[in-house]
């Protein structure tokens, strides 16, 4: 349609349904039906703003371009006649909180603190987003509390007048052993969203895996990390140490939209590629859905919502599953072209790794069946499968049933970790880096000085607590500096064999059996 001829806003509005779904964005007016069941966040948010503006909606949480890329020109309508459309009315909920009685950043000391200070500035839409985990929260309780059932073993009467905090990771080397891990939609929170944690990568030489779904264009932050990287030097770093991204892969129901995205983040430079491995459908986050709900209600619109609840429809095999946002459909024969993609034009192809393992046995099926670089442990913050053992009670049976494993690949975990203290924990007992997400969300929202507030307090606690460990190199903690017998009570006494398991089991005598073999 011509823009030549405006839309009006009254037929818009007609357009409100799960068989013509219009929405208008930036003045603009796109057929998004066919696009319903596509969306990653669900048909049910597209079809709250059909025939009505969605503008305030849309532009917080995707990058530039997205819609566009995403729908066929067919389905790009034309203008609308900007006197015909009232801007919708948003509902909405409002926290019990003194949105006056903000922290400043300097009165944080701590991680927790920092949370405290982005829940008075940030709207409840965003921290409900932020916070939400599935179901009854017990993994995401876990996922903090376990870090308290390993202690430390302190060593006295050494000198520990220099501390050496740099850290290889993926075969390059960083000026501390975190990392920022995958999250998405920071500009929920601030205007320039993740650009202010490209910053903080440069600006601090630790690495940076944006998400799929960043709410900054990934060529942007390329462009944004390298341009910040020439105005910091490192001693003893080569160009491409320090601050560096890597890239968050969920796959995509389409292979070929899977492709692009590998290819992309191939040809911008990322160094390494994380596959998402636990969301073949997304968790159930009760907190979330709820003010999804209060939204509805308060907008006077209780039919959309069962979109969201509705079963798969049975009557079409290609139908995504209940909350299938990604590929219900990855396995493990999937990495071969998954790779063949991050490789192809490439001698020098970064490193693979798979995040969201969470038991053993698929930490040896990865690394010794399918050669995967490294292994990511992760339960995605409590926010997938609830009653999942937290990362570091899963490092803890990898140690207990595939020790050697350790020594094979790298390994990486991320899930409650709020200390500098529980970064010296996982290095201890095996792990090569350690990831944080929701901090940095949080400090997202007091901008750059937020996301360095963050990497500096963690900094300064594990400078500290390795002087009062009684060790100077982070090459130097092994086992031996914590007491894990706490958390162990808690680790499965064995794992099922083959037999017990049938046929399609990957039991301790199948793998066992494969590591015999190489």
């Amino acid at each position: 349609m011509s823009d030549s001829k405006m839309l009006n806003g009254n037929e818009v509005s007609t357009h409100a349904s799960k068989d013509s779904c219009w929405v208008i964005v930036a003045g603009k007016v796109y057929d998004v039906t066919d696009y319903l069941e596509k969306h990653p966040g669900g048909s049910q948010i597209l079809l709250q703003y059909g025939g009505k503006d969605a503008t305030a909606m849309y532009e917080p949480i995707h990058p530039p371009g997205t819609i566009e890329r995403s729908l066929p020109k067919e389905k790009h309508l034309g203008s609308v006649d900007p006197a015909t459309v009232s801007s919708p009315s948003q509902p909405q909920v409002v926290r019990d909180l003194d949105q006056t009685a903000r922290i400043p950043l300097s009165h944080c000391m701590n991680l927790d603190d920092v949370e405290k200070a982005a829940t008075r500035i940030i709207n409840k839409a965003s921290y409900v987003y932020f916070s939400s985990a599935a179901d009854s929260l017990y993994s995401l309780k876990t996922n903090h509390g376990d870090w308290k059932k390993v202690g430390l073993r302190p060593r006295i009467m050494r000198n520990v007048r220099r501390v050496e905090m740099t850290r290889k990771m993926l075969g390059s080397k960083f000026r501390l052993p975190f990392f920022i891990a995958p999250a998405a939609r920071a500009r929920l929170v601030h205007e320039d969203g993740e650009l202010c944690l490209a910053r903080g990568s440069a600006r601090w030489g630790i690495p940076y895996c944006p998400s799929t779904y960043s709410t900054v264009p990934h060529d942007e932050l390329m462009e944004c990390l390298t341009a910040e990287k020439k105005n910091v030097k490192f001693r003893g770093f080569s160009a491409d140490e320090g601050g560096q991204l890597w890239f968050q892969l969920y796959v995509a129901h389409e292979k070929e939209q899977t492709s692009k995205l590998v290819t992309m983040a191939r040809d911008l430079g990322y160094k390494a590629l994380v596959i998402t491995v636990d969301t073949p459908v997304v968790g159930k986050r009760e907190e979330d859905e709820r003010y999804r709900a209060e939204l509805a209600t308060s907008s006077g619109d209780n039919t959309v919502l069962t979109e969201w609840y509705k079963p798969a429809d049975e009557d079409d095999p290609d139908a995504p599953p209940l909350r299938g946002h990604h590929s219900s459909t990855l396995n493990w024969d999937d990495l071969p072209w998954i790779r063949e993609a991050w490789a192809k034009g490439r001698n020098d192809a970064g490193p693979i790794l798979l995040k969201g393992i969470q038991t053993a046995e698929d930490a040896a099926l990865a690394v010794y069946t399918y050669g995967v670089d490294g292994i990511y442990l992760s339960n995605h913050g409590g926010r997938q499968c609830d009653d999942a053992p937290s990362s570091i009670k899963t490092l803890l049976e990898i140690r207990k049933f595939y020790p050697e494993l350790l020594q094979k690949a790298e390994v990486y975990l991320d899930g409650g970790v709020r200390r500098g203290a529980d970064v010296i924990k996982a290095l201890c007992l095996g792990a090569k880096g350690v990831g944080l997400g929701r901090p940095f969300m949080y400090s997202c929202s007091m901008g750059d000085e937020g996301v360095s507030r963050v990497i500096q307090l963690l900094s300064e606690e594990i400078e500290t607590t390795l002087r009062c460990m009684g060790v100077t190199s982070l090459d130097q903690l092994n086992p031996s500096y914590v007491n894990t017998k706490i958390l162990e009570l808690e680790v499965q006494d064995r794992l099922w064999t083959e037999e017990q398991l049938g046929s399609e089991g990957y039991g301790e005598a199948w793998v066992r059996g494969l590591k015999a073999k190489l």
